[in-house]
């Protein structure tokens, strides 16, 4: 036996009414429970209805452009006289894509269930660093309507907040520091400085951090991108759930996701809780400057922070695990760093291993195992830096019916589509290098990509940068890359002792060096060690992503006397062009 069943429109939440504007079924149609209905849509987020039964459809009661709102019957079923006619409380629903296969990670179940929205958008965006109030702006400059999450009380993620800005201000005042001891040589001799923390920090946070998140929040409120603030986890393909500071939780129902919940730092096991033992958000509050400082790691975070704490007066100690500072790098760009830090640090320690750090009244005790180090040590602060991990694990993505492999990346293919075709994932979270430019410019792929336009990311060379002193650069291709893939390479490279420049400030430490394609002749990869790296290298990506060879390069005029004329000075020394070096022919 069958019985008639009319199916109304279940809780909308807030909206008086919504526009009818696509139906999914047609009389006769057999349907089953979570089948969608009708597609509904208000301020431009669209959201299905979908069957709470299962049963043939009998009559439909409203067409494309009607308005319905809560209680309206938009559909007769008949059904089963088994099944019960209430009608659940939270039905609103959005069409679930299947997961694409993916072999190289574990696929995991997809949720069903969805709650009734408190939110509807159609691009929320999970975690507002670089890349991700990069990808919710560029969305909204395309026509959508979007909802940024941020667990943070201001936009700006770890880079902005805890991260690389607060890092380079820190950076800044060191280098001022340790300028002021260098211009002794030049007959200039400045009194010690004298360091206030409070004021520092303050202006760390205050001038520089709070300026640059207040103007993220105003572009954010003239782009009338929703933030909502809070911790955000997948409930379903559609659906994500944000727990506020206070506990309460809110609703977002979309049709498309921006995945950009970021990486944090790596702990070393067994290390214990307590304060003096930091990572590199606890080295940024700047909450003392320790007299004996421990770094752990030689990567570029804890060289920077080397940095900032020598130049504060810190004693600073290094131990790597590995041959060699900032692995990646090429070894001859990273001498002249290590040279330097050598004289300004009280250690550093390769190819040796932290075996056990304990918390004492007096201070924290290392013990070390391998190269030159002592058997334990005691310092005032340790400060772990061994990498960082993505968050994959931390957003409930399996929910949603995105794969997360066992590290916590996701995958994303190059328009940053995951295996759920209307979730994408950017930044740290989907792989190295875990950088924020490459971030901000996945996050605008993904968006446009959601917006119909046909791109995707294809970056010949993703810079690096060590904002150490002296700064590190490089890009492309590695000389020792090179030699893994049995590339066929020549370099060139210009010292910075033959640059009026690097002469006249007394820093000819540093060096420029190019590699190119030994067929094609085209420059494939750069490093620069030196006052301003960071700035330097970006003539390079150009030239790699431009296809340039030595020619190009060294027939573009440079200002004189700059830095930048090492870049064109590599390349002459390339062409056999150069007059201020003296390159005896072969």
């Amino acid at each position: 036996m069958t019985k008639l069943i009319p199916i109304p429109i279940p809780d909308i939440g807030s909206f008086d009414s919504v526009e009818v504007i696509e139906v999914m079924v047609k009389v006769g149609d057999s349907i089953k429970k979570e089948d969608s209905l009708i597609v509904v849509e208000s301020e431009k987020a669209s959201m299905d209805i979908p069957s709470p039964f299962e049963g043939v459809v009998e009559e439909i009661k409203v067409k494309v452009g009607d308005h319905v709102k809560e209680g309206i019957e938009i559909i007769t079923i008949t059904s089963p006289e088994s099944v019960t006619e209430k009608i659940p409380e939270k039905k609103v629903k959005n069409k679930e894509e299947l997961a694409q296969k993916d072999e190289s990670i574990n696929t995991k179940p997809q949720a069903t269930e969805s709650k009734t929205p408190d939110l509807i958008c159609e691009v929320a965006v999970l975690g507002s660093g670089p890349g991700g109030y990069t990808a919710a702006f560029r969305a909204s400059d395309l026509g959508k309507k979007v909802i940024l999450i941020e667990r943070y009380s201001t936009i700006g993620g770890v880079c902005l907040n805890v991260g690389c800005i607060p890092s380079k201000a820190l950076l800044h005042t060191a280098k001022v520091i340790t300028d002021a001891e260098d211009t002794a040589h030049h007959g200039v001799t400045f009194s010690k400085p004298k360091i206030d923390l409070e004021q520092l920090r303050n202006w760390k946070s205050n001038k520089v951090v709070k300026k640059l998140t207040m103007g993220l929040s105003q572009m954010a409120k003239q782009r009338n991108v929703e933030i909502v603030e809070g911790t955000g986890v997948f409930l379903s393909p559609h659906q994500i759930e944000v727990t506020m500071a206070d506990k309460s939780t809110k609703v977002i129902s979309f049709d498309s996701a921006i995945i950009a919940a970021g990486s944090q730092p790596t702990s070393i096991p067994g290390t214990p809780d307590d304060p003096r033992i930091m990572d590199s958000t606890g080295a940024l509050e700047l909450k003392d400057i320790p007299k004996k400082l421990l770094i752990v790691g030689g990567g570029i975070i804890g060289l920077e922070m080397g940095t900032v704490y020598d130049a504060l007066g810190s004693s600073v100690s290094v131990v790597e695990l590995t041959d060699g500072l900032i692995q990646g790098c090429d070894r001859d760009i990273v001498r002249p760093l290590h040279k330097r830090m050598e004289k300004r640090f009280e250690n550093i320690w390769l190819e040796t291993k932290v075996t056990k750090i304990e918390a004492k009244k007096e201070g924290i005790m290392v013990h070390f195992e391998g190269g030159n180090a002592p058997k334990e040590e005691i310092y005032d602060r340790v400060l772990v830096s061994v990498g960082r991990k993505p968050n994959g694990h931390k957003i409930d993505a399996e929910k949603a019916g995105v794969n997360v492999d066992e590290q916590g990346y996701i995958a994303a293919n190059k328009q940053m589509k995951t295996n759920v075709d209307h979730i994408y994932a950017i930044g740290d979270i989907i792989g190295q290098p875990m950088l924020a430019h490459k971030a901000t410019h996945e996050g605008k792929i993904a968006a446009e990509v959601i917006a119909g336009e046909k791109v995707e990311f294809q970056a010949m060379t993703i810079p690096s940068v060590a904002y150490t002193d002296p700064e590190i650069a490089w890009a492309g291709v590695t000389e020792e890359e090179a030699k893994a893939q049995n590339l066929e390479i020549e370099k060139s490279v210009f010292p910075w002792a033959a640059s009026g420049r690097a002469i006249s400030t007394n820093r000819t430490e540093g060096m420029t060096k190019l590699i190119f394609d030994k067929k094609t002749q085209r420059i494939i990869g750069a490093g620069i060690v030196g006052t301003n790296a960071g700035e330097l290298i970006a003539e390079t990506v150009l030239s790699i992503e431009m296809g340039a060879d030595a020619h190009d390069i060294g027939l573009s005029i440079h200002p004189h006397p700059t830095l930048s004329e090492s870049v064109a000075m590599a390349a002459e020394i390339k062409e056999g062009t150069i007059t201020d070096l003296y390159i005896k022919k072969k």
